[in-house]
């Protein structure tokens, strides 16, 4: 990773000003878009067993590209968990446009009100990218994150996304693709080892290519239908994203599906068994 690191950087220095000027053309030609609404949502069963997900992050988790987040990621993210453990999903975004990993504990985490979370999902990357953030600052940036989430929400377990797919924006130039889409790949190889270090931390470090995602769902590959404004993520996006997630976190067993899908029934039968012996 280290290797890598330094050969891109050796070789991006001396295209740094033509980097800077490409960042702000595209950045002048981007759309101004809003974050999403309605960052508090339930999804799934009425029933008093509920699954709480907290969900933390930049622009993509604050749903930047769609006017709601019950149809971006977070809503999508839920309703997935709902389907496949039969159960209601309690959720609510805390995220803000242009955050890095090293502001999330402070911008984000400390005005959270103290709540019983069951999952948190943290979507980052981005911007630390855009910001040519180096993985070792990188890594330990999140080893501090992950140990204030540690210390705030105990024993609940915390996934990390995707990072973005930044070779994939239509609106960078390919030097941009090639100087920041391999830096993000770069981050993402230093959060898996860091997140290798911790116990219930996971992160899902599959790269996305709309390629791949068209042969595994059957989707379009028309890379237009993917993003809102050329980088910020498409309803389309937000929701294979989502499902994704949902995927990893099933074949990781990090919420134990089959037990929890049990757990309630166990429950109402004990319940039904105290009253008849009273």
């Amino acid at each position: 990773m280290s290797a890598r690191y330094i050969i891109g950087s050796i070789l991006t220095i001396p295209l740094l000003p033509m980097l800077y000027l490409h960042g702000r053309k595209v950045k002048n030609t981007i759309p101004d878009l809003p974050e999403a609404i309605d960052p508090v949502g339930v999804s799934g069963l009425s029933t008093n067993r509920k699954l709480r997900v907290l969900v933390l992050g930049e622009s993509t988790m604050a749903g930047v590209g769609v006017e709601t987040h019950k149809e971006g990621f977070a809503g999508t993210l839920a309703n997935e968990l709902a389907a496949n453990m039969n159960l209601g999903v309690q959720w609510k975004v805390q995220a803000k446009s242009g955050i890095t990993m090293a502001r999330i504990s402070s911008e984000l985490l400390s005005d959270l009100d103290e709540y019983d979370w069951d999952l948190v999902v943290v979507g980052i990357g981005g911007n630390d990218a855009f910001k040519l953030n180096n993985p070792w600052r990188w890594k330990a940036q999140a080893r501090f994150l992950i140990h204030e989430l540690k210390l705030k929400f105990d024993d609940t377990p915390v996934v990390f996304t995707n990072m973005p797919p930044i070779r994939e924006f239509p609106a960078f130039t390919p030097l941009m693709k090639w100087a920041i889409g391999n830096l993000v790949e770069i981050l993402g190889e230093a959060l898996a080892v860091v997140v290798a270090e911790f116990e219930k931390v996971y992160y899902s470090s599959e790269v996305i290519s709309i390629e791949s995602w068209s042969r595994k769902y059957n989707l379009s590959n028309n890379l237009s239908l993917y993003f809102s404004d050329g980088v910020h993520p498409s309803k389309l996006t937000y929701q294979t994203l989502a499902k994704q997630l949902v995927e990893f976190i099933q074949e990781k067993e990090i919420l134990e599906f089959e037990k929890n899908n049990k757990q309630p029934i166990k429950e109402e039968v004990h319940t039904i068994e105290r009253s008849r012996r009273l």
